[in-house]
Order: C-alpha cells, then structure tokens, then sequence
C-alpha cells in the first residue's frame, strides 16, 4: 500500500490531517460561547427522549435548527463519552470536506492537484480553528461541499444525474443545518453563463427532465425535519411553540439577514476577514489572480465555476449589516480548490519561498517571544491573568512552554528544509501549533473554560446531600454540575431568576443553595454571610444559602438598567 509515491502522499496527507483535526480530542469539555448551549441541548435530548424540539434548560431552544445537537446526542449514545462525542462531528464533518475537495481536484486536474487543494484548506486558519471546536459551522462546510461536490460532478464531467440530484438533496440538508444551504446552488448561476456562451466542458443538460426533478431532491432534504417539527408544533397549539416556530423560521433566518441586530460590520468586512482568517492560503493571491485571469481568457470553466461560486457568496453576506467571519467559511474549499492547480508552480518561485520563508520565521519569532514573556515578564500580570480567568496553578508556565516549543520547532524547520522548501517548514510549524495548543492547552484551561473547576468546587462546598438551583447562569453550569439543578429561566430576567430562586430556596433552607453571577446580587443579599465560589469564563459566582437573603430582591431602577445592559450584552 505504501509502496508508490502516488500512496505515500496521499496517507502522509491522510495521516497529518487525522493528527492535526483529531489531536485533544476528549481532553476537553465544552467551551464557551456555543459549545456547552449545543452540548447541553444534546445531553438534554439524550436524557429526556426529546429530539424533534430542543430545549435549554427549561425552555425550547430556537436560535439554531437541531443538526448539530441530534450528531452529538447520537454519537453519544453509540459511544457513552460526552468529551469526544461533542467534538466528534466538527471531526468528522472537516474530514468529510477534506476528501470532497481533495477528490474533486483529482478529477478535475489529476491525483496530486487534489491533495494540494486539500493541503492549503487543511492548515488554512479558520477552517482548522473551526473544525477543533463543537460548532455549527464545520457541518455546514460538509453539507455545502458535498452540494458543490454533486453539482460539480454533473455541470463539468457528466451529465452525471445522481450527483445532481445529490447536489440538491445536501443543499437541502444544509438548510436544515444552518438555513443557508441552499447558497450552494448559486453554483448553477456561473455554470449557466458558461454554457449560454458556449465555453467547453460545461453543459447543464436542462432539455433532460431529470435536469428538472432535483428541486424535490433540494425540497425532501429540507422536509425530513421541517414537515414533523411544523405538524407537532401546530398540533399542540401552544404559544409556547408558536413562538419557537416563528423564531427559527423567520426571525432567525429572512429577518436576521435584512435587518439585522447584531454583529454590525462595514461592507468591506470580508475583504479584511479572508487575509487574516484564510492565510496561508491567501498569502498567494497576488500571484493567483493574473493566473486565473489567463486561465478564464482561456475560457476554462472549471475557475469561472469556483471563482464565480466564491465571489457570489461573499457578495451575498456583504450585503446585510450583520456579519461574522464563519459566514464565508463554506466559500474556503473552493478557493483552495482553484488555488491547488497554481501551486506547484508558484511553489518554484522564489519569492513565494521568500515570503513564506519569511511568514514562518514572523510566526516562530512570535510565539518564543510570547513564551518568554510568560516566563520572565512581570509577575503581576501573570498573577492578574491567573486571577480573572480561574486559571490553574501552573497553567501560564505550561502554555509558556507549549508556546516556547512552537517557535523553538519553526526556527529548526527553517533551517532543516532550506530555502528552497520553506512550504515543508511553514506546515511542519503549524502541525506542531495544532497539535502542542491541543495536547498541552485543552487540558490546562479547561476547567476554567469549561466551568469544571468551579462546579467541582461547588459540589464539594455544599455537599452530596444538598440542592442547588442556578441563577443567571449559563450553559457550562448547568451541563458540569454533578447533580440536578433547579433553574428558573434562561432569557428570563436576571432579578425574577433571583426572586424565584429565593422562593424555591425558603421551601427547604436547610438543604437549598444558590450559585448566583455576581452581577445578579441585589441588595437583597448579604455578601458577609454568601461564599465566593470561584471565577470561570471571567465570571464571578457566588454561593448564596437561605441566611444570606434579607427581604424582598427588588432591584432599583439603576440596578434594573445595568443588569438589562448587561444581560443584552450576554444574549
């Protein structure tokens, strides 16, 4: 198997994409923000039986269709562990995008421009980032890959009609991931153009019917989730899911995008987003464009189609004031796809070397001067950072280390591979960044990431036998107690949480606590007689027994003004 050159590469590309993506995996438990909502909603699933409406807490969940919570909840329940089956999707999803991209290379030019289109998307910064994280996102790339991936197969090497037909089904499931799946379909826009002007190897074979039968492809995808969960919630006749309907069909999806309330950017904001988030990769764009320019005077469609897909997709977010950098993630592998068949070329040049020779020394220069200013700096903001964020003993010194490893393996890269191969040393630095910041950070920060060593903490400070109820929490608390835990809302008011945490408390006094975010403490609470729990995710928690409440909790009117701020500001 290892026997040709061909088969070397591709498992050495196999091997480092399995430890780059997998490293860490259930060395951690969720982080912040979305990772423990997700998880808890999955645990939720899981312990209650139900699947078609998600809840947090107490009430139904509606911010995100459940795609991503059903993956982790199965998961779970065919392998028992919470801490690999909440990562095991992204995993999953990124290698599954992975091998789109590099099968499509492979058909569309030849076997090794295939594994340098997946090479580039492989260590490209955000996809990476994203796919080590229990996010939403890596899903969506797959779905929208494997889309691109059937329409690809039949508008430039077919006619090819199941693959149509795929394309439209996996767009059609990527709505019900993260509603904007059918943007994959825009692909068909530039394929249209380049047959209309005759321009070889593109045919959309639309005088054949079954050209026209994909669209209840695109529509059963979307029905496996939307037909039961819209029949049950209008069954019930409950305001309750009347609202869920309403938020996660509208308000989530046409209303986010038209009037959008949060994450105000600029129109320009992606043309920042892809240098930073897409480098290396992007590092090569001066050089990629006049190519592409030649190539599509040439008249070859197979960039019209990738370059156009990009272009249309990042015009479309640029559009509505609301924008987040993932929003453009699933445009990431058919840039690498259409960069990959420049690469050889460009990897001969000596200023592409140069310059990567030179992005690689930045970036080995940058981590050991941040190892060492952990070590030697100033002890007070060490100590200050230890502080705010709940850290561990030691935690600083072994992400110090880990820092000081990550240059100390960029510097002796540089010098192994020579000038002539600074490519090898900028992705043998970045598979010892992944892999360190894995195997060395998950562990340390995790139990103040995750909220564990708080919660451990307020488990042992109560007692077995005690109960506890959650005010102003969030989801990490609630998914790492070590018992069941009264809660009182989640989008509920911060003082009405308080007061109806209070009256529950005042049933059993004796046996009830109260785990309180800081800024929740009104003045009906007597700090002196409350405990200090802890700090997690630069949070402040406090313990509050039934003899530390005095009087009503009424918050005052500028009490009631800093906590709807606050509180906005968390939701």
């Amino acid at each position: 198997m290892l026997k040709t050159r061909a088969s070397r590469e591709t498992w050495l590309f196999v091997v480092m994409a399995l430890l780059v993506l997998g490293a860490g995996l259930g060395l951690r438990d969720p982080w912040p923000s979305d990772e423990p909502r997700f998880a808890l909603v999955a645990k939720q699933m899981v312990d209650s039986g139900q699947w078609l409406f998600p809840h947090r807490g107490l009430e139904l969940y509606s911010d995100k269709p459940p795609m991503l919570m059903w993956w982790q909840a199965t998961l779970y329940s065919v392998i028992g562990n919470w801490r690999v089956a909440f990562l095991l999707p992204s995993l999953i999803a990124a290698l599954g995008t992975l091998w789109c991209v590099v099968d499509l290379g492979r058909r569309l030019w030849t076997r090794r421009v295939g594994l340098y289109a997946g090479w580039a998307l492989l260590f490209a910064l955000q996809f990476t980032f994203q796919a080590k994280k229990a996010q939403i996102d890596p899903l969506l790339v797959l779905f929208i890959t494997l889309a691109n991936y059937g329409l690809l197969r039949h508008l430039l090497l077919g006619p090819a009609w199941r693959w149509w037909w795929a394309g439209w089904f996996f767009a059609g499931i990527g709505v019900i991931t993260k509603g904007v799946g059918m943007l994959a379909l825009l692909m068909i826009l530039p394929a249209a153009i380049a047959s209309a002007r005759h321009w070889p190897r593109v045919r959309l074979h639309a005088r054949d019917l079954r050209f026209w039968l994909a669209p209840l492809a695109f529509v059963l995808a979307a029905a496996l989730w939307l037909v039961p969960m819209v029949m049950t919630a209008l069954a019930t006749k409950s305001g309750e899911y009347q609202a869920y309907l309403d938020d996660i069909l509208f308000r989530q999806t046409a209303k986010r995008y038209t009037q959008s309330w949060d994450h105000h950017q600029p129109w320009w904001y992606f043309l920042g987003t892809m240098p930073s988030m897409w480098i290396p990769a992007f590092l090569a764009l001066p050089w990629a464009i006049p190519a592409w320019r030649r190539r599509l005077q040439r008249r070859d469609a197979r960039y019209l189609l990738l370059l156009g897909w990009w272009l249309l997709i990042v015009l479309f977010f640029s559009i509505p004031h609301g924008k987040r950098d993932v929003y453009i993630l699933p445009t990431l592998p058919m840039f690498c796809l259409a960069l990959a068949p420049l690469i050889p070329g460009l990897l001969r040049r000596r200023d592409v070397q140069r310059l990567l020779g030179g992005f690689t020394l930045l970036l080995a220069l940058g981590t050991l001067a941040a190892g060492a200013s952990a070590l030697l700096g100033t002890p007070g903001f060490e100590a200050r950072l230890v502080l705010e964020r709940g850290l561990a003993p030691g935690a600083m010194e072994a992400m110090a280390w880990a820092a000081l490893a990550m240059g100390g393996a960029g510097i002796a890269s540089l010098l192994l591979f020579g000038p002539a191969r600074r490519h090898l040393a900028l992705v043998s630095m970045l598979a010892v960044v992944w892999v360190l910041y894995s195997l060395v950070g998950y562990p340390v920060l995790n139990d103040s990431s995750s909220a564990r060593g708080l919660m451990r903490s307020v488990g042992a400070r109560i007692g077995a036998d005690a109960e506890l109820g959650l005010v102003a929490w969030k989801e990490q608390n609630l998914l790492m107690v070590d018992r069941p835990a009264a809660t009182f809302g989640f989008t509920v008011p911060w003082h009405e949480q308080l007061q109806a945490g209070v009256q529950w408390q005042q049933l059993s006094p004796q046996r009830r606590w109260l785990l309180v975010q800081e800024d929740t403490l009104l003045g009906c609470v007597d700090r002196d007689g409350a405990v200090l729990a802890g700090v997690a995710n630069r949070r402040r928690w406090w313990l509050v027994p039934a003899g530390a409440v005095h009087g009503p909790c009424v918050p005052t009117e500028a009490e009631l003004k800093r906590e709807r701020r606050l509180q906005r500001n968390e939701q």
